[in-house]
């Protein structure tokens, strides 16, 4: 006999009423926000971009993406969504590698790319103010003519925005010199849940005055409020950079070279990479580039960079160094260049900045981002190509390069395509490795969609638990990247 307050037959009718509401409500709340924030802020046609991540591994159903133009706009969106219970995610350059800013169903996607501008910039102290949807290498350009840089360096910079950057507490290349996002932005400026505009926006270096808001936002991912505008300290930049490619032929000789350039430039040191051979193969096979020295490949590469005010004074000491590493049989190969070379400066860099595209090139890549101490920073990919190799797996190539200056390893496998079996030998074993080390299962990539479910190797119960408390607080209605981070 059919029951009709059966509980399929009441989930099934709620998901039918669901999808049909949402359906024929669309073209009321498309038409709201056309009138909102202008017909020409609002796409319903060719959302492929934006719903696609960058990895293409996920792909979402948005079918509206709105363009607010300035802080106002993105208050009045998120007072709507709130009022009428409408999910959103935030997006900016779209180069999340964790599906964090991506739909993950339907939600509305904001995009922050017309809210680009230099709003101004402190001649004196060097800080400058701007729209959260200002392209980090744009705003590289810019304070590079008044003599000032950027304290972080990324491999999508061409791409990627402010915004999201700050929404990742994204680390990068200049790390080790300047510290975290969290050291060097001075204010904020946040649109809340509810359209509330929160005002942290500040040009002091020093301000004690009860909680540093504005970290809350930093690293969040999206889930707390939208940032719009952005106060960040740019350093001086130094009269004179230096990049140098070493080849060696185990990971000891990279952590004794480590220790060398820590000893005798600790003040230079910009950043201090690791590229294993696989890495390096990614790059020279997959995007047509020659190998950097020689025409061979070796077991390891470390690229850094040292900067200074004083070129003469560098070259003199580095030289001495040179004759000590080479005393100590620490280095294989190597070559260097000044960033007055100009191409072939950008060319050394390349190697290291572009092996993420050069493994996309693969097929499908499973990414991982974790810290580690160096005493295991580099065992953990033998650990990975042991447990892959000895499985019936079709992968392509298993690597590890990153930012060994601060324990940051990229860990990657690729296949052609997607392999079920892959992810299962990698997940969740792998972060059951850090967690055992004391790691974190995410040094900058986020959480984001993909790693929720592994947060507790990085976080006990109660820091958890804090954070749900702090996501309900600022969102109680979870229209803020709503499956993102829990």
């Amino acid at each position: 006999m059919f029951r009709i307050n059966s509980r399929p037959y009441l989930l099934l009718t709620n998901a039918v009423r669901f999808l049909f509401t949402r359906k024929l409500s669309s073209s009321s709340y498309i038409a709201d926000f056309q009138s909102l924030i202008g017909k020409q802020n609002v796409l319903t046609t060719d959302l492929d971009p934006f719903n696609q991540d960058w990895l293409k591994s996920h792909c979402g159903r948005s079918d509206v993406v709105l363009l607010p133009r300035q802080t106002t706009d993105v208050s009045n969106i998120l007072r709507y969504c709130n009022q009428n219970d409408l999910k959103c995610v935030v997006q900016s350059g779209n180069t999340s590698l964790v599906c964090g800013a991506t739909p993950w169903q339907n939600e509305i996607i904001i995009s922050m790319k017309k809210m680009n501008q230099i709003i101004s910039f402190d001649e004196i102290t060097g800080v400058l103010h701007c729209e959260s949807g200002c392209i980090l290498q744009n705003l590289e350009e810019f304070v590079q003519q008044k003599q000032r840089l950027i304290p972080y360096d990324l491999g999508a910079k061409g791409s990627c925005m402010i915004g999201g950057n700050l929404a990742t507490n994204a680390g990068g290349l200049r790390f080790i010199k300047f510290g975290p996002l969290h050291s060097n932005v001075l204010g904020l400026e946040i649109v809340m849940a509810n359209g509330e505009i929160l005002d942290l926006m500040s040009s002091m270096r020093k301000d004690n005055t009860g909680y540093h808001l504005r970290h809350l936002f930093i690293g969040s991912e999206g889930t707390l409020g939208i940032i719009t505008k952005v106060s960040i300290l740019c350093p001086k930049d130094f009269k004179c950079k230096k990049v140098f490619l070493f080849s060696l032929e185990n990971f000891n000789k990279l952590i004794e070279l480590f220790q060398m350039i820590q000893e005798d430039f600790s003040e230079n040191l910009s950043c201090f990479e690791m590229i294993d051979e696989s890495s390096m193969k990614a790059v020279v096979d997959n995007l047509n580039v020659s190998f950097p020295l020689s025409s061979k490949s070796y077991p390891f590469y470390s690229l850094f960079e040292l900067s200074s005010n004083d070129e003469s004074s560098l070259d003199q000491r580095f030289a001495k160094h040179y004759e000590k590493l080479v005393k100590k049989s620490i280095i294989l190969d190597g070559t260097y260049a000044n960033d007055s070379d100009g191409e072939k400066f950008r060319k050394l860099k390349s190697y290291r900045e572009t092996i993420t595209e050069g493994l996309r090139i693969d097929g499908y890549s499973y990414k991982y981002d974790i810290s580690l101490p160096m005493n295991v920073y580099y065992e953990v990919v033998n650990v990975m190509r042991k447990r892959l190799s000895s499985s019936t797996s079709n992968f392509v190539r298993i690597c590890g390069y990153g930012h060994m200056g601060d324990g940051n390893m990229h860990f990657n496998v690729t296949s052609r395509q997607f392999d079920q079996q892959i992810l299962n030998l990698i997940e969740p074993f792998l972060y059951e490795y850090v967690a055992k080390y004391n790691g974190s299962i995410s040094a900058e990539h986020g959480i984001g969609v993909k790693k929720r479910k592994f947060l507790h190797y990085s976080k006990n119960d109660e820091a958890i638990k804090l954070m749900q408390q702090m996501k309900r607080m600022f969102d109680p209605k979870s229209i803020l990247n709503p499956h993102v981070l829990f």
